[in-house]
């Protein structure tokens, strides 16, 4: 894992600011969702990419990442990760097929400003089990950004994600050396975002933290391996994995999902969380 840069509280044009970048992460995830079927490819995906973050004026976040810190550089701006992959995975030429289950990872930089988000597409029909994970660590996400809260700590959050995955009793297996994360002028920030944990533990949650959750769940063990490409991870077991991931802002008025076209609204009135987007 990359080392994080110190933690950063924004004021409110800052966080505005971060709106605009989590809008342009969510919207060109939104076409890449939609081009995500059988006989495209993953670098068709990527160009697609490429070519909406020079149309919005934003930079990739992702692109040549890694390259000082002994991987080699990232060679793309999306990370598209397919079944038993992971995260990290390199966009390649191999086509989709119905039946695969597609993690896309994306994040932008606009004014000096990061944006980063995940999640997972169904291409085609996918079995109950696959729909099943995909399902329940989007609702393990959102448990956990509803457990953000000016106050309380980064355990409280992990707490949620691991809860909401426990109860289901399927057997998922929450992967440990890939975390959540601050965000800001810098992608990776501190603190840590455990996808498990206790509550009451970790660094405090203030006004004007930036947090990107991301649970990543396997359908079977948690066990993961590196390929020759130093990138992309998969399963031992070869099981299945899905990736879901909001940057999520705490403003004075309550949580505001940046990478969220409504902020979250929806989500967070369900479960009683006050929306605080800024205006």
């Amino acid at each position: 894992m990359l080392r994080r840069s110190t933690s950063q509280l924004k004021t409110e044009d800052q966080l505005r600011t971060m709106r605009a970048s989590g809008l342009i992460v969510s919207r060109i995830l939104d076409e890449l969702a939609r081009r995500c079927k059988p006989g495209t490819t993953p670098r068709e995906l990527d160009a697609l990419a490429q070519e909406l973050l020079a149309r919005a004026g934003a930079t990739s976040s992702f692109l040549g990442y890694g390259g000082q810190s002994g991987l080699p550089p990232f060679p793309a701006v999306t990370c598209i990760s397919v079944n038993d992959q992971v995260v990290h995975g390199i966009p390649d030429d191999r086509p989709f097929v119905a039946g695969d289950l597609v993690s896309i990872d994306f994040g932008a930089e606009y004014q000096g400003w990061h944006g980063d988000s995940a999640r997972t597409v169904a291409v085609g029909e996918v079995g109950a089990a696959a729909a099943a994970l995909s399902t329940d660590t989007r609702r393990a996400l959102w448990d956990g950004i509803a457990a953000v809260r000016a106050g309380r700590r980064i355990g409280d959050v992990s707490a949620a994600i691991e809860s909401a995955l426990r109860i289901r009793r399927k057997g998922y297996g929450i992967v440990r050396e890939f975390t959540g994360h601050g965000i800001g002028t810098q992608m990776h920030m501190e603190p840590d975002v455990p996808n498990y944990g206790r509550a009451g533990k970790g660094p405090r949650i203030v006004q004007g933290m930036c947090l990107a959750i991301e649970p990543i769940i396997t359908l079977g063990s948690p066990a993961t391996s590196t390929l020759d490409d130093e990138w992309t991870v998969v399963t031992r077991d070869h099981s299945l994995a899905a990736h879901w991931e909001h940057t999520v802002a705490v403003t004075p008025r309550g949580l505001w999902v940046l990478t969220a076209e409504d902020g979250g609204e929806a989500e967070l009135t369900a479960r009683g969380v006050s929306f605080g987007p800024l205006g």
